[in-house]
């Protein structure tokens, strides 16, 4: 690590790699002095550290060049792993070009916008399911009524994940979350796992599950296709080959984790965005040509992960600072979707803002998020079945955050709900 352009140190006790600190949320005045500082800051970790990005520029200049800043060096979580670890865990994330573009390749095809939007009819219709609980219930648990089950049940259906299976990969991938915090309540063997958690992602033994249950699913599949991601997955043939058994497993991991959490802690935020902001909502109610812009602002506030990381392949320089070939340097999506010198008023939530240039799927480049278009349509129909039904987000209470620096993730929240009996009654006559 070498720093030749000798930036002023923040305060000593900045550290945003510390889980602990996102128990009460993100510390956006944390960021924002980073944001200031000349160059980028070095942040200890682990007995060394990263370089933190945090400006919505350098973020996308890290994200654009894999040349440069390698995701297949190293691990794109903050630790490091062994190379045995590595491989047994690598996914889509930690590949560069051409593999990854080989990957990339395999599964892109099934989640083109031509082939998402063969889902939102379906996605309509799980969204109406749950918020026929809400209106029932005056609201609740948002999380457990409408933010984790509706993306989940998007997501299995378009793998292939029979339906009553539902509610474990929503377990499964609860437990993958709090592998990114600084407890684990599960002992290694769960779900039968016999494998050493260092080759696991996120040291969980919920990852072992994930593995086995889409192992049988492939197995399945591979007798008997169906027009789904799965069947598309085991039988696909890019440059010749099929994904490994490694690959897939991965692959079905990385789908699932990826299908869910995000989208559930986007759906979330953005609700309890709402119940905060009421004249947001009756902006929305009153214009929906705002929903596109709507949805963007909700991605935007929520930005559901934390941070990727990369590791220097070569000597390089960002924001004035000289970087070693593998020094990790970590971008920090909060922090870029907050910047001054992006977003006018960046701490306002404003449904119409104009050209949102936000980068919670990533900042561009051969990581760009493949679920983007599918988060954005699952967003866009909840909200349009919530102005559809006349259902207002009224009050939010007994928030339970995760404590993790990975996700900004929700484990619970109370919504309280109004509802337009008017609208209601008239919603119901025309899905009658």
């Amino acid at each position: 690590m070498t720093d030749g352009s000798a930036p002023s140190e923040p305060p000593a006790d900045i550290d945003i790699a510390d889980a602990g600190r996102y128990a009460n949320g993100i510390g956006w005045d944390d960021f924002r002095t980073l944001r200031a500082q000349p160059g980028l800051h070095w942040n200890r970790y682990n007995g060394h550290g990263f370089w933190a990005v945090t400006r919505h520029a350098d973020v996308c200049e890290v994200s654009r060049h894999s040349e440069r800043f390698s995701s297949a060096i190293g691990h794109v979580n903050l630790w490091d792993l062994e190379a045995d670890a590595l491989e047994a865990r690598r996914s889509i994330l930690e590949h560069d070009p051409p593999a990854h573009t080989r990957l990339r390749r395999v599964v892109s095809k099934a989640f083109t916008p031509r082939q998402m939007r063969r889902y939102t009819e379906r996605t309509r219709a799980i969204a109406d399911d749950l918020l026929d609980a809400v209106v029932e219930r005056g609201g609740g648990d948002w999380v457990e009524l409408v933010a984790a089950p509706l993306p989940i049940r998007v997501i299995i259906a378009i793998l292939g994940v029979p339906p009553e299976d539902a509610d474990y990969m929503v377990e499964l991938s609860n437990h993958l979350v709090e592998g990114t915090t600084e407890t684990q309540s599960l002992p290694p063997d769960s779900y039968g796992n016999t494998t050493p958690l260092r080759l696991l992602p996120f040291g969980s033994p919920a990852a072992w599950g994930l593995y086995e249950y889409g192992a049988k699913l492939g197995d399945e599949r591979l007798e008997h296709p169906a027009d789904d991601v799965v069947s598309h997955l085991v039988h696909a043939e890019v440059g010749g080959d099929r994904l490994t058994a490694t690959e897939f497993r991965n692959f079905f991991q990385v789908l699932v984790f990826g299908g869910n959490e995000t989208t559930r802690t986007a759906i979330t935020h953005g609700t309890m965005a709402f119940a905060e902001h009421p004249e947001q909502w009756d902006r929305l109610a009153a214009n929906r040509e705002l929903l596109a812009s709507a949805v963007e602002e909700v991605i935007r506030w929520a930005s559901p992960i934390l941070h990727m990381r990369r590791t220097a392949a070569v000597d390089t320089e960002l924001a004035g600072t000289q970087i070693s070939a593998g020094d990790k340097v970590v971008m920090w999506y909060p922090s870029a979707n907050r910047d001054e010198a992006v977003f006018e008023r960046p701490d306002e939530f404003d449904i119409g803002r104009a050209d949102n240039a936000q980068i919670a799927f990533g900042g561009g480049g051969p990581h760009f998020c493949l679920g983007a278009y599918l988060a954005r349509m699952e967003l866009t129909v909840l909200l349009e079945a919530m102005l559809d039904r006349g259902i207002r987000p009224a009050s939010v209470a007994d928030l339970v955050r995760i404590p993790s620096n990975f996700v900004h993730g929700v484990a619970s929240v109370e919504v309280t709900v109004d509802v337009d009996a008017a609208v209601a009654e008239s919603s119901a006559a025309v899905r009658a």
